[in-house]
């Protein structure tokens, strides 16, 4: 194998780079290592039914075949949109071994993005998983000629490719899934669209598969053989498509679980050893966790045990933890702590958190719990994970070192910038916005400020495009004040402004899902609309609360000295939010001007915080 110069400023890889393997390999290897081990279960009845390495791959190869009937052809770009489900993982490597590329769509996208998405990758064909997908579809199907199929999952259409393609030899399979090498484009993932129309993504095979085996090295406790993860962030995101084809790589059984709602009951009846998800999904199990106390009257007692979780988890952290502290612990530890994680399945010893800061108070209450999250950095055109915490080193408050193959260093103004082996080739069909995303010396422009500690440990304070400069010239990071005011029970999205204004102010939405309990446990009507919430006194002093807390944590210059309640929650189909739940500030400070101005009008409805 061919020396390869690690690049200054890259951590050297712990696997040796292979410039002619591609994703399809990885299965292959898992295949030879473990065939018989159980690789996903999907659920029947009520509970879950194993398929194996081997049962995965014969039916990998079996759809692989039916695409090749079909009349796809290496090189191929086919459409996929569906929930967060098995046949994504198997779609996707059919395809691979068809010699085509995926390009997933959000299944919460609007048609006219689908039609853009489609039309701008050259998509050929389209696959759906059901008539409410589909009808989304049609509306922009009209505009997208190029598409010469359609197939449904609901329907059966898989099924019927199989069958078509029995025909196909063995040999057809194997020689179309060597075509690519590393260097091959494996998918366009197109971004969010938070800073503008979405860019396709060129990754790689060599970025899944050295990113992959490098990172299946640096967590080996994580996707040690015996682990398992479910599922239920959207695989079209790079995030949980990267951890699909890791677990594959590793070997991890995996699960899938659409439906939020029904989360904790398949984590008690799945149970993971570790699960990947947002921040917002971490104080949403939290907040559930303190309504359901409070509304058995155990209010005080569970945010007593949180207080000693953290207390605890912080003296873990100095070296020392003292013996009455000690006993507080193992006394809530019995009495409330357990029971949480005994919700959670009782075997998770791990969570994987990324998209957003995740809270230092949550970090170290799960971290008592047994539940080591850790935290990671990377965007789309990292392949996800640039960075990440690794259970035996893990820095609370920090996003953790640079995964081996991969370097981060610091611009002069403070921005991220990224090499290695997990960073994308560059858009689709847009040379100008490639040459723009790079600086001259090939390191990648992330858009994020950070700083990096003495031992490489990553921290992320902000993005460099929403950066807000006050009238007094007062640099604030948005963040640093959201992060916190969002971890209320009943607040949903706060925006804070501010830009060339005297002070910071706020505009807040409240969540419609936690709001009814909170009312109810503290003797209101749970039945307001989010337009009266708005106006009720109790839910106004709440929300000032938790902003003076979050204040206390800035200087005063950068603190939020007025705020109003929106009405509305921010949603993806008015183009408030991305499909991972983060803000599209542009279209917000847009949509929401009025509000903005009313934050900073005299005798304007909008409420002081105060000290």
């Amino acid at each position: 194998m061919p020396h390869i110069t690690v690049p200054e400023g890259v951590v050297p890889p712990i696997v040796p780079a292979d410039p002619d393997a591609n994703v399809t390999d990885l299965l292959e290897d898992t295949l030879r290592r473990s065939p018989d081990s159980a690789l996903f279960s999907v659920p029947e009845g009520d509970g879950w039914r194993h398929i194996t390495t081997r049962e995965f791959h014969a039916q990998v190869i079996a759809l692989a075949k039916g695409f090749v009937a079909a009349g796809v052809q290496p090189g191929d770009h086919v459409g996929f949109m569906c929930r967060v489900r098995y046949e994504f993982s198997l779609v996707d490597f059919a395809l691979w071994y068809a010699g085509a590329r995926m390009v997933p769509v959000y299944e919460t996208s609007a048609p006219s993005q689908i039609e853009w998405i489609l039309s701008d990758a050259g998509a050929t064909r389209m696959i759906l998983e059901d008539a409410e997908l589909v009808s989304r579809f049609d509306e922009a199907h009209g505009e997208l000629p190029s598409i010469a199929e359609v197939w449904r999952i609901d329907r059966g259409d898989l099924d019927r490719l199989v069958a078509q393609g029995a025909d196909v030899a063995d040999d057809e399979i194997e020689r179309r899934r060597s075509l690519a090498k590393g260097a091959d484009l494996a998918t366009l993932i197109y971004t969010s669209g938070s800073t503008g129309r979405p860019k396709g993504t060129m990754l790689s095979h060599a970025n899944f598969v050295e990113l992959c085996r490098n990172a299946k090295e640096a967590l080996a406790e994580v996707v040690a053989p015996g682990s398992s993860t479910l599922l239920f962030v959207t695989q079209a995101h790079v995030f949980a498509r990267f951890i699909s084809v890791l677990a594959i790589a590793s070997g991890v059984r995996v699960g899938h679980q659409a439906d939020t709602k029904q989360l904790v009951a398949s984590m008690g009846s799945f149970q993971p050893t570790f699960f990947l998800a947002v921040p917002r999904v971490f104080e949403k199990v939290y907040n559930a966790s303190e309504q359901k106390a409070e509304a058995g009257g155990k209010g005080r007692i569970f945010r007593k045990a949180a207080q000693v979780a953290v207390a605890h988890s912080k003296a873990l952290d100095a070296g020392h933890v003292p013996i009455g502290l000690k006993l507080q612990f193992a006394l809530f530890e019995r009495l409330v702590l357990s029971k949480l994680k005994t919700a959670l399945g009782g075997n998770v010893r791990y969570a994987v958190s990324g998209s957003a800061p995740l809270s230092t108070f949550l970090a170290h209450f799960y971290r008592s719990l047994g539940i080591r999250i850790l935290e990671g950095y990377g965007l789309t055109e990292t392949t996800a994970p640039l960075t990440v915490n690794v259970p035996d080193r893990f820095k609370i408050g920090t996003v953790g070192p640079a995964i081996p193959g991969n370097g981060v260093r610091i611009a002069e103004d403070g921005e991220v910038l990224a090499k290695g082996v997990c960073v994308f080739q560059g858009y689709w069909q847009n040379e100008a916005a490639t040459a723009e995303a790079f600086t001259e010396d090939g390191w990648f422009h992330t858009g994020d400020i950070g700083r990096l500690d003495d031992e490489g440990y990553l921290s992320i304070t902000g993005r460099k495009k929403e950066l807000i400069v006050t009238a007094g010239g007062k640099n604030v990071a948005p963040n640093a004040l959201e992060d916190p005011i969002r971890s209320n029970t009943i607040i949903g999205q706060p925006v804070v402004v501010g830009d060339q204004r005297p002070y910071i102010g706020a505009l807040i939405t409240l969540d419609s899902e936690m709001l009814p309990t909170w009312l109810e446990n503290n003797g209101h009507d749970k039945g307001l609309s989010l337009t009266d919430a708005a106006q009720h006194p109790a839910v106004i002093e709440e929300v000032r609360q938790q902003i003076v807390r979050a204040n206390a944590g800035v200087s005063r210059a950068e603190s939020v000295r007025r705020f109003t309640i929106l009405p509305v929650e921010f949603v993806e189909a008015n183009g408030h939010l991305t499909p991972k739940m983060s803000i599209k500030r542009h279209n917000i400070l847009k949509d929401f001007a009025d509000d903005i101005e009313g934050l900073y009008a005299q005798g304007g409805s909008a409420h002081d915080v105060g000290e």
